[in-house]
C-alpha cells in the first residue's frame, strides 16, 4: 500500500524505489539545484534526470544542499540517470555512467536507463550496464521507451531483466500490452509525462472527479498511477505544485472511477514514438 512519497515499489532484483519522485526534463541546471532542494525538503526522495537534461550538476548540487539542510543521508535518496544515444557502444556507455557520476557529485546511482531503443543500439550498452549493475557500481538498471519488440529483442541475451521501462504513459496513452507484457515478465512500469505535458489539465472527464474530492486533475491523474501501480515522476519547478502533486495520499479513487479514467485511452503520444523515431 503507498501512503506516502517515501513509500516504495519493490523492484524484480529487490531493490525498492518509491513509488512517486521528481522528474527534471527541460529544467535549466542553474534552476536545478534550488528545485531539487526544495522536492527534497518536501519529502521527495526519488529524483529522476538524464544525461540529456544537462543538469545532472545542477540535482547533484540539490542533494547536497538537501542532506546538508534535512539532516537525511544519501542512501535516504533514490537517484536516477540515463546514458543518450548519442554513443551506445560498450566503452561510451561506461563512460557515459562515470560522467554522469561525476556530474552528479555521487559515488553510486540507484537506477540507470537506457534513455531511448534507437535502432539495434542498445545491445552493447545493456551488456555495459549489466556489468557495471554485476560490480555493484549501480543498485538495478532498466531501460526507456522500449516497446514490446524492444524488450523482445534484448532479453534474448540478456544476462540481467531490466527493472524498470520508463515510458510515456498517461490517461490518453496507457499502453495495455506493454503493461501486460512488463507485468508478465516482473519489469515495473514507469510514467514520463504523466500530466501529458498539461494536456489534461483541463479535462472535463477528470475535472469532475476532481471536483468530488476536492483535488485538481493532475492529483486526480496521479492517484490514478498509483493505484494503477505505475511509478510517476511529475516534474514541477514550483514548490507549491510539487507540495500538491505530492497530496494524494488522503483519497482513493473507486472501481468506477478507475475505470471512467482507463476509458480515456486514444494510444495519443505527445512524444516521439519509439518504433519509428530514430536518433
Amino acid at each position: 500500500m503507498i501512503t506516502s512519497l517515501k513509500d516504495t515499489i519493490k523492484l524484480n532484483n529487490e531493490v525498492e524505489m518509491p513509488a512517486m519522485g521528481l522528474g527534471v526534463f527541460q529544467v535549466e541546471n542553474d534552476a536545478t539545484a534550488e528545485i531539487v532542494k526544495n522536492a527534497i525538503e518536501l519529502g521527495y526522495r526519488s529524483i529522476d534526470t538524464a544525461a540529456i537534461y544537462g543538469n545532472e550538476a545542477g540535482v547533484g548540487e540539490g542533494i547536497k544542499l538537501a542532506l546538508a539542510s534535512t539532516g537525511l543521508n544519501r542512501e535516504d535518496l533514490f537517484i536516477t540517470s540515463k546514458v543518450w544515444n548519442a554513443g551506445l557502444n560498450y566503452e561510451e556507455t561506461v563512460s557515459a555512467y562515470e560522467e554522469s557520476l561525476e556530474k552528479l557529485g555521487l559515488g553510486y546511482l540507484d537506477l540507470y536507463l537506457i534513455h531511448w531503443p534507437g535502432k539495434n543500439k542498445y545491445a552493447e550498452s545493456w551488456s555495459a550496464l549489466e556489468d557495471l549493475y554485476i560490480e555493484g557500481k549501480i543498485r538495478a538498471i532498466g531501460v526507456c521507451n522500449f516497446n514490446i519488440s524492444h524488450l523482445q529483442d534484448l532479453m534474448k541475451n540478456a544476462r540481467v531483466t531490466p527493472v524498470i521501462n520508463q515510458v510515456e504513459y498517461h490517461p490518453r496513452l496507457q499502453h495495455q500490452s506493454l503493461r501486460a507484457y512488463c507485468k508478465e515478465h516482473n519489469i515495473q512500469l514507469e510514467a514520463w509525462a504523466p500530466l501529458m505535458q498539461g494536456g489534461l489539465l483541463e479535462d472535463p472527464t477528470i475535472a469532475k472527479i476532481a471536483e468530488k474530492y476536492g483535488k485538481s486533475n493532475s492529483q486526480v491523474i496521479l492517484r490514478w498511477d498509483i493505484q494503477n501501480g505505475v511509478i510517476t515522476i511529475p516534474k514541477s519547478v514550483r514548490k507549491e505544485r510539487m507540495a500538491q502533486n505530492a497530496d494524494i495520499f488522503d483519497f482513493s479513487l473507486t472501481v468506477e472511477e478507475m475505470q471512467i479514467i482507463n476509458a480515456m485511452n486514444l494510444d495519443k503520444r505527445v512524444g516521439p514514438d519509439p518504433e519509428v523515431f530514430d536518433f
